[in-house]
């Protein structure tokens, strides 16, 4: 079995975000990066179907140099290979990464046989990228998913929805977008770490196209920095605990 996972580089997940003066980019001079949790699940999984299986399994993410780093890691993981599609940095839109994607797949041999990509990205979460890559290949896909099984040339895909879930069975090649809770991702030991270190990483250039969304600004969400209201430390406190869950609409 071939399998491709696509992650993304992206700022730490709980990092302070600072913008740049002209509000067209992120400050990434006290950052850290790492690849989406979605993404990190999307690894796993593909993962354990090669272990299950047989055969490859290939991390791909579009990026500048620097995105090598994240590449690594999901070799560290287990993955078999790293393809980097790389940029000059700066943010490319869902269409021209779906695009570059696409266009690397469609280039590669062996051909895969399933594509693994987390249902969003952490930064932009454009929930795109994956499905744009399903209709230029020409294959099916099945997004938001929390459980996969694959049985020879057949995947079977649950979404979950309230009071159920949704499965659907679709014959590969696939896409499927992946949601965190699939799995629990595994944490590579120092010595896989170390000889992923090693790993040789393919570089293709990617064709850039046009975009049909233009960046205007960037913003910063506001977050709410007031103190806490302890509302009491006894039994009594019950009856104000409720009326603030009533007006939240909890209850």
């Amino acid at each position: 079995m071939e399998v491709l996972t696509a992650i993304k580089r992206v700022p730490e997940t709980g990092a302070k975000i600072v913008l740049t003066e002209d509000k067209q980019d992120i400050d990434t001079s006290s950052l850290g990066f790492t690849f989406s949790p979605h993404e990190e699940c999307a690894v796993e999984e593909g993962v354990q179907l090669v272990e299950e299986n047989g055969g490859t399994l290939t991390a791909l993410t579009l990026g500048a140099d620097e995105a090598t780093e994240q590449l690594r890691s999901a070799i560290a993981m287990g993955a078999d290979d790293g393809m980097l599609l790389e940029t000059e940095g700066g943010e490319w839109g869902p269409k021209a990464t779906a695009n570059a994607v696409a266009s690397a797949v469609e280039a590669q041999k062996p051909d895969f046989d399933l594509f693994l990509f987390g249902n969003e990205s952490a930064d932009a979460a454009n929930h795109q990228v994956g499905v744009r890559v399903a209709e230029q290949l020409g294959v099916p896909c099945v997004t938001g998913i929390k459980d996969l099984e694959v049985d020879g040339d057949t995947a079977v895909a649950k979404r979950e929805i309230p009071g159920g879930a949704e499965v659907y069975e679709v014959e590969l090649p696939a896409v499927i977008t992946v949601k965190e809770g699939l799995n629990e991702p595994r944490y590579p030991s120092m010595r896989a770490k170390m000889q992923a270190r090693k790993a040789t990483v393919d570089t293709v250039e990617p064709e850039a196209t046009d975009e049909e969304l233009e960046l205007v600004e960037l913003e910063v969400p506001e977050t709410d920095d007031s103190p806490a209201e302890i509302l009491g430390e006894s039994p009594d406190a019950a009856g104000d605990v409720v009326d603030v869950l009533e007006e939240l609409e909890v209850l």
